[in-house]
């Protein structure tokens, strides 16, 4: 066909989800009519189908039919208002920028992304940053109730690079943790299969993951090492963690597994012979302190996150030294 377009693809949609790509190109398809053109052959990248969930890369070629190049009247968008509280509340958190990226330090109670009945979120709020191509980009997630290092992609391209990097395991977290109990041995690893179940309440589905057996449905292998850098008594340890794989609360799943789940936390703190502790507070004490990874411009970035007011309070009253901890050994 004459109308046939053959579209090749530049640095500036590398990494982009094919489906997103015809939206912003050619957003009189609508995503049925568009998959439905994948399923009959009609749209293809390098001359093979791909599902529409696929993403691009720099220099291939889209075979756009006839119908991609009816040019429709669109009514141009009205820029959104910037919300001037959200953007100064996220600048307030950076605690890195450079042109590819930033670091926030999350607080503790702050959802990373919108749900049932939460509206109030960073991915809602990086929208003060930015729109369209301009609009900050989510690379990872933490839960809702921990603190510190999240990264966020300035540029499609970097979004891309550093979603590479996640889901290689070529990032390298490091998570400081306030367990009751001391874990025993002091340095080890645990490795199980993880997959989300019924919560406390009859119904609630999909609020708590459990450890299951190797081919449970739904069920997803999880592996972290532990260590720990101090402790008071036997009551509670200052653990450092570091996950290899990224699954839903691994972590914490984790420690209480082991019999010394982390302090404050609302869904696995389960001892049913616990007081409170005088001077320490009922938050989870789970923090990302550190992250490393590859530079999406080159070289390494190694970011530290100051413990939230929490756990500074914890830490003051157990008298653990946080400055004094070096963990440079522990990024490799």
């Amino acid at each position: 066909m004459s109308n046939v377009a053959n579209v090749t693809i530049t640095e500036k949609d590398d990494g982009l989800r094919l489906d997103r790509w015809f939206k912003e190109n050619y957003p009189h398809i609508s995503f049925g009519q568009l998959q439905k053109l994948m399923r009959t052959g009609q749209v293809r990248v390098d001359g093979k189908r791909v599902k529409t969930n696929a993403r691009i890369e720099e220099g291939q070629v889209i075979r756009v039919p006839p119908i991609g190049q009816e040019i429709v009247a669109t009514p141009a968008k009205k820029p959104k208002k910037v919300n001037k509280g959200d953007w100064d509340y996220i600048r307030s958190l950076i605690i890195h920028e450079d042109d590819a990226l930033m670091v926030l330090n999350k607080p503790s109670g702050l959802a990373v992304q919108g749900g049932t009945k939460t509206t109030h979120h960073v991915d809602g709020m990086l929208g003060a940053l930015g729109q369209g191509d301009d609009r900050p980009k989510l690379v990872h997630r933490l839960d809702r109730d921990t603190s510190g290092c999240l990264l966020v992609a300035k540029t499609r391209q970097a979004a891309s690079k550093l979603g590479a990097v996640f889901r290689t395991r070529s990032a390298r977290k490091i998570y400081w943790a306030l367990t009751y109990g001391v874990p025993r041995p002091h340095q080890g690893e645990i490795s199980c299969f993880i997959a989300k179940g019924d919560g406390p309440t009859p119904g609630n589905v999909g609020e708590i993951v459990k450890v299951v057996k190797p081919g449970t449905p739904g069920a997803q292998h999880s592996h972290s090492y532990y260590s720990v850098i101090e402790q008071a008594g036997q009551k509670l340890a200052w653990v450092s963690l570091k996950p290899v794989t990224g699954r839903t609360h691994q972590l914490r799943v984790h420690m209480a597994e082991l019999g010394t789940p982390i302090l404050g936390d609302p869904k696995y703190f389960n001892l049913p012979d616990f007081e409170p502790l005088e001077g320490l507070t009922d938050r989870l004490h789970l923090h990302a302190r550190r992250l490393a990874i590859p530079h999406p411009n080159g070289g390494t970035l190694d970011i530290t996150a100051p413990l939230p007011a929490h756990m500074q309070k914890s830490w003051s009253t157990l008298d653990f030294d946080a400055q004094r901890y070096d963990e440079e050994q522990e990024v490799d």
